[in-house]
């Protein structure tokens, strides 16, 4: 097992009994390029993106990079699974379709994410990202992970 991956799963557990999701983030190097951030809700883990000048994919709107959206969702699909569920494994993706709805502005985005299935080998995962208001979402993903 490699450090890294030791290292996860050791923040992963002490994320857990701390109640601090933001932890296993911290963790991804990924996470802390994007300024991905979460924390926990009284109705689950809330993720969210800052406003950064490096996600900006059209500097004429200025919108967020879709690239960055997706990768934010998938980021809070796999940490939603590392965090509630009771999954030791870092989780790999085996499927991740996404719909844009709405051009992701320049200001921070929402996501939150909802587990629908978890089999012994396959989780399924949904992921919401919004701004201004949850009931218009910039984007939807369905999230298919191995965890075995």
């Amino acid at each position: 097992m490699s450090i890294q991956l030791k290292e996860l799963l050791t923040g992963l557990t002490s994320a857990r009994a701390a109640g601090n999701p933001q932890s296993v983030l911290d963790l991804i190097p990924y996470s802390s390029f994007i300024g991905a951030q979460a924390r926990l809700e009284q109705d689950g883990v809330l993720y969210w993106l800052d406003r950064r000048p490096s996600n900006i994919g059209n500097p004429s709107l200025p919108a967020i990079h879709g690239g960055v959206i997706g990768g934010f969702l998938e980021l809070s699909a796999a940490i939603e699974i590392l965090y509630t569920l009771d999954v030791n494994l870092v989780p790999k993706v085996v499927d991740f379709s996404l719909d844009y709805l709405r051009p992701g502005r320049y200001k921070t985005i929402y996501a939150n994410c909802t587990v629908l299935r978890q089999g012994n080998k396959l989780v399924n995962v949904t992921a919401t990202a919004w701004q201004d208001d949850i009931q218009t979402p910039i984007a939807t993903a369905r999230c298919h992970f191995l965890i075995s």
